[in-house]
């Protein structure tokens, strides 16, 4: 099923629309978090604990993982580690979706991209890995520089970037049916992506500044706002997300991006 523009792009434009400058500090100074963190940010008053749907991102890194303590815990979404490149899976990656699934939490798969393999390659091996109907949220490209790599450094012109997105995107989207997500970090996006791929939903990475501040011009949906959480059924810090929308719209969506 292919995003229709009539119902998800408004959608998109309604959940992102309110992080941009309808933070009444007074409201929102006194709400509790909704997760633990290790090392907390105020983000200047605009704290993501205003938004009601909270979720996580995992890997291998994470280890054992009590699903259903994690669901318990108000968790309301997972974006699970896949694949790297054309030829990397993670290890845990089976286990956390079945886990997951289990459990009841909506999730999706995501792929590390690397610069150093094709596109098609890339693509061809998260269809490989990614079971074709369990795609409950749509999948994900994850693309940031990486330079501690032992392996891939490369760094292709802004031009290659969006190009070799765009196919691993139409490949992806081709195969589920689902519009790809994009996440992205600061540099990254500030290097390759500013005014692009404005009809995806997009994840961005702000873990010191709010997204206004960082990313004036891009709408998300979804905001990474800390690597340092604590989650209940892991053990460890944990990646915390925010959905942008109510928990209406987190429904409506969900029940779209599902069929």
């Amino acid at each position: 099923m292919r995003w229709l523009p009539t119902l998800l792009l408004p959608l998109c434009l309604a959940v992102s629309g309110c992080t941009a400058s309808s933070y009444d500090l007074l409201a929102t100074a006194s709400l509790s978090p909704r997760f633990q963190d290790t090392d907390p940010q105020h983000f200047e008053g605009k704290t993501p604990h205003r938004h009601e749907v909270h979720g996580i991102d995992v890997s291998k890194w994470n280890g054992d993982v009590d699903w259903r303590q994690v669901k318990k815990s108000g968790v309301s979404f997972v974006f699970i580690k896949a694949t790297e490149g054309k030829d990397m899976l993670d290890p845990r990656f089976h286990e956390y979706w079945k886990g997951a699934s289990d459990a009841g939490i909506p999730h999706a798969a995501y792929h590390f991209y690397y610069f150093c393999s094709t596109a098609d390659e890339q693509a061809d091996w998260f269809i490989k890995n990614v079971p074709r109907d369990a795609n409950l949220l749509p999948p994900v490209l994850d693309v940031e520089w990486n330079p501690t790599s032992p392996t891939c450094r490369l760094r292709p012109d802004p031009a290659t970037v969006r190009s070799e997105m765009q196919r691993f995107m139409q490949r992806i989207e081709a195969h589920f049916g689902k519009r790809p997500i994009i996440y992205t970090s600061v540099d990254f996006h500030r290097d390759n992506l500013e005014g692009a791929f404005r009809d995806h939903h997009f994840w961005v990475r702000a873990v010191a500044q709010h997204p206004s501040v960082i990313y004036p011009e891009r709408r998300w949906s979804f905001w990474q706002y800390t690597s340092t959480g604590v989650i209940p059924g892991i053990r460890g810090e944990t990646d915390i997300n925010v959905f942008a929308g109510t928990q209406k719209n987190w429904q409506n969506w969900v029940a779209a991006v599902s069929k």
